[in-house]
């Protein structure tokens, strides 16, 4: 099916039984779960202990279970569940990305698998949490200094949560892109150990550390190349990493984004139409659509610190479009706005809807009661260095934002092109990357405690991983079954 123009009607409005349990309690008694502070009066090797003692409750190998419940929701539904309050006509198109595979019926299900999430068992130990930690959520970009970092891109759904949730989450996604490269299961296997290794032993380094640098630790190229042992590799990865690198940050948005997005016609400059990634709304609509950011766009002012105010009060806001963005996002709300400092000095942002985090239902509600303040702490949290213009609003009729460049030298893994190896070398780096976010938050030492030395647990993430994706491919047969027997509508893109 061809991709319509999408102008009109579009109205901008700004054990498995102990693991339920024990989420089922925590959302009844908990309005706003936080993550505790570290034992008061513990040393580290103390907490490490009560790491330990936490196997008793909740054993290593008990994490390799995956055996869906009777009270499982049905996929669809909660498919048709995450479609509400989205804008209508973008919904056929985000069903349509979804069936292409089962992956990214897996990136766009993070609602589906929090709910999986809950009944599985969980050490009740709490981070802050991605919520949506696939493979294609980590990649490299531009820190405020100008530096490259590897980290987690997207923080949409962040929450204090379990931090297996996160991994589990992680290393299901290498299984079922492993597949989708026509990979066998063995090379699976060997990117989720190495993904749950490179985990488990950084947060073993990260309990040792002090808690300053914990928090300065950050990923950049030189120590990512260290992490690989092979001199063969390494000087392969590295020629094709600092390649990207050198290439993406000679982009200047004045260079390489403002003729790609922008024109100019006489003294007017606008953003360019490209339906469906990006559109201006119809002639009816427009105007009110306009207003509306705008008005948000005043609010998000207020959620800048001073410094950062100053250098944004230099830009003058110029045009405001749709912006279709992802899988799991498509359809919510999502603008890209145009800003210019001068004649040759554009500045991009994004303003994106924030909806309550899908693991809310399971681990407690927000603290915050702005979704986008929710996002904006997340990243400060999880991030090593976040972007300067970070910050959080609200529109009319409720809905809830955040603001953040809409692009500064950010590195998408090319995952479509990855072989075995470079499966490997990727699961281990983002192993690393994620638990540097969780122990920036959560506690290393009761963590890196339960973990212990031994593979124990790194061979039940990979036990999991393989059943939950072969529960999401069941489940992706389950969404081409109802769009074939027409019970939700579909908008294929056209390649």
């Amino acid at each position: 099916m061809v991709i319509i123009y999408l102008s009109q009607a579009l109205v901008w409005g700004m054990g498995m039984d102990r693991g339920k349990e024990e989420f089922k309690r925590l959302a009844e008694t908990s309005s706003a779960k936080s993550i505790p502070r570290l034992a008061p009066g513990k040393t580290r090797a103390e907490r490490y202990a009560m790491g330990e003692a936490l196997r008793k409750k909740c054993s290593r190998s008990s994490h390799a279970e995956w055996t869906p419940s009777a009270k499982r929701p049905d996929p669809v539904q909660l498919i048709a569940e995450g479609d509400k309050g989205r804008i209508p006509q973008l919904v056929p198109l985000r069903h349509g990305r979804m069936l292409e595979s089962p992956f990214t019926f897996y990136r766009g299900a993070a609602l589906n698998m929090a709910a999986d999430l809950a009944t599985t068992p969980t050490t009740g130990v709490y981070v802050q949490a991605c919520g949506d930690a696939h493979l294609v959520n980590f990649r490299g970009f531009a820190t405020p200094e100008r530096q490259i970092n590897f980290d987690i891109h997207d923080l949409d759904e962040t929450l204090p949560a379990p931090w297996e949730w996160d991994l589990k989450r992680l290393a299901t996604s290498f299984v079922l892109a492993c597949r989708e490269n026509g990979l066998d299961q063995t090379s699976a296997d060997d990117a989720v150990l190495a993904c749950a290794r490179s985990y488990r032993e950084h947060m073993a380094d990260f309990s040792e550390m002090r808690a300053l640098d914990v928090w300065y630790t950050r990923l950049d190229p030189e120590t990512l190349f260290s992490l690989i042992k092979d001199s063969k590799v390494r000087k392969k990865v590295q020629k094709r990493v600092e390649t990207r690198i050198a290439k993406e940050t000679a982009r200047t948005a004045l260079e390489y984004d403002f003729p790609r997005l922008a024109q100019a016609t006489g003294e007017q400059i606008t953003l360019l139409d490209n339906p469906p990634t990006i559109y201006h709304m119809g002639k009816d609509d427009q105007g009110e659509f306009e207003v509306a950011v705008r008005e948000g766009f005043a609010r998000y002012r207020d959620t800048l610190a001073d410094d950062r105010r100053v250098l944004l009060d230099r830009f003058e806001l110029k045009d405001i479009a749709i912006k279709v963005v992802g899988v799991g996002s498509v359809g919510t709300y999502c603008a890209v706005m145009l800003l210019m400092a001068a004649e040759n000095d554009p500045l991009f942002l994004q303003l994106k809807e924030a909806r309550a985090s899908v693991l809310e239902a399971y681990a407690g509600k927000s603290a915050y009661s702005n979704h986008g303040q929710r996002i904006v702490i997340g990243h400060r949290l999880m991030q090593s260095a976040s972007d300067i213009f970070l910050g959080w609003t609200s529109g009319r009729h409720g809905r809830q934002f955040y603001v953040r460049q809409l692009r500064d030298a950010k590195m998408k893994p090319m995952v479509e092109d990855f072989s075995a190896g470079d499966f490997i070398v990727f699961a281990e780096w983002c192993g690393f990357s994620l638990a540097r976010s969780h122990a920036r938050s959560g506690d290393a030492s009761v963590i890196a405690g339960y973990l212990g030395e031994a593979d124990t647990f790194d061979k039940a993430i990979a036990g999991f991983s393989k059943a939950y994706a072969e529960q999401t491919e069941r489940d992706h047969a389950a969404l081409k079954k109802a769009a074939r027997k027409g019970k939700l509508e579909v908008l294929i893109e056209r390649s």
